[in-house]
C-alpha cells in the first residue's frame, strides 16, 4: 500500500499487482461505528475477502465487539513497553484474528497526557516500521472519530490514505453535522488536488424518522445501509455479541452492506451550510424561534463599566 488513492499491494492469482481497498468509516464517538465496523469486516471475510481493520479511536475499542468484549493490546503501548526493554515491536504482538479478519488498535495518550490526533500520526508511523505498505489485503478498514478535527483525525482524507470514506450517523442533529464535517473536509482536499471521495451514509440507530437520509440526498451521497433501532441490536451490542454473520437474522443487511461498501465509487459531495443541517429539523426542536440580543460592557460588569487609561503610546511632536 502507498499514501495514495490508488494504492496497490501484493500479488493477485496472476502473478500482478493487487489492489488494496482503503476504506475510513467517521462518524459521532458513540454512534456505533465500532459496532458497525466489526460486523462489517466479519461479513466481508465470509464473504471470501482479506480484511484489516485498524481501530484508530483514543478509546481503544473497534475490536472489542470482534473478539466478544475483549481488549487487544495497542500499537502505542506495547511500542513504548518494547522501546523500554529494548526489544522490537513484531506483528504477532498488535494484530489478532478471528474467522479470517485480521484487527488491531493503534490506540492513544490517557485523557490529559497527550495528543490523540498525534498519537494517530506516530500510531501511522509504527505500522509503516510493521511493513504496512507492503500487506496483501483486499480491504484495509480504519475507524475515526469524525467530531475531532485536529489533523490526526484527518490524515487518511488529507494524505490521500484511504481512496474513499463511509460516514456513520443517525437520525440526529450531532451526528448529521459531525457527517456534514466529514463531507467538507473531503469536499476542501479535494478542491487542493486530493483523491478521497465520500462512499456513502450508514445510519445507524434508524428510528425511520428520516434526517440522515435527507442529508444524504441533499449532500449528494448515497445511503448504503438502514441499521434499525432494534432491541434486539441493542442487547447483543451491549453484549458484544455479533450480529453480521451468515444465517443470522441481520445477515442480509450485512451482506449488502458488504457488497455496497466495496462498489460504491467516491463521490464529491456537497456539505450543507449550517441553516441548511437546521433546515432538516422541525424549528421547534433546534430553538429557531431565540432571537439572538447582543451583550454590553453595562450587561457584563452589572452596571456602568469602570473608564481606565489607555494603553495607547503617544509621541510628543519634536
Amino acid at each position: 500500500m502507498t499514501d495514495s488513492a490508488t494504492a496497490d499491494t501484493g500479488q493477485n492469482e496472476a502473478g500482478g499487482e493487487k489492489e488494496t481497498q482503503v476504506i475510513a468509516i467517521y462518524g459521532k464517538g458513540g454512534i456505533g461505528k465500532s459496532f458497525t465496523l466489526s460486523n462489517l469486516s466479519y461479513m466481508m471475510a465470509q464473504q471470501g475477502k482479506k480484511v484489516l481493520l485498524i481501530g484508530c479511536d483514543p478509546k481503544s475499542d473497534t475490536t472489542s465487539m470482534l473478539f466478544g468484549g475483549r481488549s487487544t493490546p495497542t500499537i502505542i503501548d506495547t511500542s513504548g513497553q518494547k522501546k523500554a526493554s529494548g526489544e522490537e515491536v513484531r506483528i504477532e504482538d498488535v494484530c489478532f484474528k478471528r474467522d479470517g479478519v485480521y484487527a488491531m488498535e493503534l490506540g492513544g495518550p490517557e485523557v490529559g497526557r497527550g495528543c490523540g490526533g498525534r498519537g494517530i500520526i506516530h500510531g501511522f508511523e509504527l505500522l509503516e516500521k510493521l511493513g504496512f505498505h507492503d500487506w496483501g489485503f483486499d480491504y484495509v478498514l480504519l475507524d475515526f472519530l469524525g467530531d475531532v478535527v485536529c489533523g490526526g483525525f484527518g490524515l487518511p482524507i488529507a494524505r490521500d490514505m484511504c481512496q474513499k470514506t463511509i460516514v456513520v450517523a443517525a437520525n440526529d442533529l450531532q451526528s448529521i453535522y459531525v457527517a456534514n464535517n466529514v463531507c467538507s473536509a473531503v469536499d476542501y482536499f479535494r478542491r487542493m488536488g486530493g483523491n478521497v471521495g465520500v462512499a456513502g451514509l450508514v445510519v445507524n440507530k434508524d428510528d425511520g424518522t428520516g434526517e440522515a437520509e435527507q442529508f444524504a440526498e441533499q449532500a449528494g451521497i448515497p445511503t448504503l445501509a438502514r441499521i434499525p433501532a432494534d432491541d434486539d441490536i441493542r442487547r447483543k451490542s451491549a453484549n458484544y455479541e455479533m450480529i453480521g454473520y451468515p444465517g443470522s437474522p441481520w445477515a442480509p443487511l450485512f451482506e449488502e452492506l458488504g457488497v455496497k461498501a466495496a462498489e460504491a465509487p467516491p463521490v464529491m459531495p456537497t456539505p450543507l451550510e449550517h441553516d441548511g443541517l437546521l433546515d432538516l429539523f422541525k424549528g421547534e426542536d433546534v430553538g429557531r424561534d431565540v432571537e439572538l440580543v447582543p451583550a454590553t460592557q453595562e450587561d457584563m460588569c452589572g452596571g456602568k463599566p469602570p473608564q481606565k487609561e489607555s494603553l495607547e503610546v503617544v509621541y510628543d511632536e519634536a
